[in-house]
């Protein structure tokens, strides 16, 4: 990876510090989420062929995305939910979800996230998670940790979790009916945010969570996240590791149980079976 993409890191935890981003993505990511903000309550969406939905705010900021990418790193490709769903052919690409949540984007409900990454070798490197109603920034890099608005991120296991809730989206809910005489382990609750919810897990908001169909670019920036923050991540079906160059990855799923340690996998492992039983 070029070393401009590792700009300074803050020494303390509690130190602002410099950009973790260099000054061109930094702009480029502050530019989609004002005009996200911009166009919050004002979207009159559409159902694409999947049944998802889609804004022309969600058009645009990938437009924007992926452009902005490509004028920054030239000899890198990119894959986005609303252009290119194939794996790029170079070494090193971006994969881009310009707004995780649209339901809730659409509907007035302030909850929603720009997710990016940059893969190397088939795994992400740098991820980064913008959630522009909360002006809020996740920042992780390979090897090195992960951050929230410059600040360092503690693993879950340096956090207490009194309240112990574990986050479900639309499609595994139907776990619950699935083992109907065991009792779920943890207060549930549903985000809308396929990204956000796993997330959650490393930022010590819920214990576990289970996405049901997960794309690529749903999970690219959290799957970094959660492996800087030591939290264990099972994948129930297929890996996305190295998946090969030109895949073409539209309809392909990746379902994923997420936890806060090995003992809470162990235990919420029954309904990650049970959802492709």
């Amino acid at each position: 990876m070029s070393d401009s993409l590792y700009p300074p890191i803050p020494l303390a935890a509690d130190a602002a510090g410099p950009s973790l981003l260099p000054a061109g993505l930094e702009a480029l990511l502050d530019r989609v989420a004002e005009r996200q903000r911009g166009d919050f309550g004002h979207m009159v969406s559409t159902q694409k062929d999947d049944g998802s939905l889609i804004t022309a705010c969600d058009r645009w900021s990938d437009a924007t995305l992926v452009e902005g990418l490509a004028s920054l790193y030239p000899e890198e490709g990119v894959l986005s939910e609303e252009g290119d769903q194939r794996v790029p052919l170079t070494p090193a690409y971006w994969v881009v979800d310009p707004l995780d949540g649209t339901t809730n984007f659409a509907a007035g409900i302030p909850y929603w996230a720009i997710s990016m990454a940059r893969f190397e070798h088939g795994e992400p490197v740098l991820a980064v998670l913008d959630v522009p109603p909360l002006r809020q920034r996740i920042v992780a890099m390979r090897g090195r940790g992960a951050w929230r608005n410059g600040k360092v991120l503690l693993p879950p296991s340096q956090q207490s979790h009194p309240v112990g809730c574990a986050s479900l989206c639309s499609r595994s809910i139907g776990v619950l009916q699935k083992l109907p005489d065991r009792r779920f382990p943890g207060k549930i609750r549903l985000l809308g945010v396929a990204s956000l919810n796993l997330v959650s897990v490393g930022m010590g908001q819920t214990v576990a969570a289970l996405e049901a169909t997960p794309k690529i670019w749903d999970l690219a920036a959290s799957w970094l996240v959660l492996s800087e923050l030591a939290c264990s991540v099972q994948w129930l079906n297929q890996s996305p590791v190295a998946i090969p160059p030109g895949t073409d990855l539209a309809r392909t799923d990746f379902p994923v149980l997420v936890a806060d340690g090995p003992e809470t996998l162990d235990r919420f492992m029954p309904w990650g079976e049970a959802l492709l039983a």
